[in-house]
């Protein structure tokens, strides 16, 4: 039987790190380096690393093409500045003819975009949490969402719980977006081949890692399973 714990709001953010893999590793740094001009903290032949707030992002050279979803946290105050500041960037993309979404259950507004490797970036704006100033690096708060993509979600989100993740909700749903985090941070858990909102592209499983900051060290493998361990095991 699937465990689960309550949501509960007011957890500092979920993601220290997380690892994705690409094989547009140039034009990436480029363009998070250059074109939304974020702070790369790591420059090697194989990889960099982007600070987004809290978290860091490390981009590892592959062959094989690879794209993901994720959401980084903007102060709600600053949404439409920062609109206006990244379509001057890059396109958004668009739904049923908006280019953004309120979300109720969030209380947050959401716009989306996608970089040179083709994935879903999608940047939150939280209602509650102010950022007064101008747009700079400070106004990307922190990864909040990072998108897990398995064939068996029952299996997979099972793996979250018995590593102390809470579930948004009460029952696991097979064939639709699970939250699974705490505070305004989640692994959003789907299918394989469930299409990403905002987006024309079909949920595919690709490697990753993260690292919690309560030092929980998360890996998703080729074939979509979980396996989870607490860092210097």
């Amino acid at each position: 039987m699937l465990y689960w714990k309550q949501y509960e709001s007011g957890v500092d953010p979920l993601f220290k790190s997380v690892t994705f893999y690409t094989d547009q590793l140039a034009a990436m740094r480029r363009f998070y380096g250059n074109i939304l001009e974020l702070e790369i903290t790591e420059r090697a032949e194989d990889r960099f690393t982007v600070r987004f707030g809290t978290t860091d992002v490390t981009f590892v050279a592959v062959q094989r093409p690879a794209y993901y979803h994720f959401a980084i946290s903007i102060p709600g105050n600053q949404f439409s500045m920062l609109k206006y500041w990244i379509q001057d960037r890059v396109p958004l993309n668009w739904e049923d003819g908006v280019d953004e979404v309120y979300f109720r259950a969030f209380d947050a507004d959401s716009m989306y975009f996608e970089d040179p490797a083709g994935n879903i970036v999608e940047l939150i704006g939280r209602r509650k949490k102010d950022v007064y100033g101008d747009i700079s690096r400070s106004s990307f708060l922190n990864i909040s969402e990072v998108g897990l993509v398995t064939r068996d979600v029952s299996q997979a989100g099972q793996k979250l719980f018995d590593a102390g993740l809470p579930l948004r909700g009460t029952d696991l749903e097979p064939d639709d977006l699970n939250f699974i985090g705490s505070g305004d941070s989640y692994f959003v858990l789907v299918p394989q081949g469930r299409r990403w909102y905002f987006s024309k592209k079909a949920a595919e499983i690709h490697p990753l890692g993260a690292v919690l900051t309560n030092g929980t060290e998360f890996l998703l493998d080729d074939e979509g399973t979980i396996s989870h361990s607490t860092c210097g095991e």
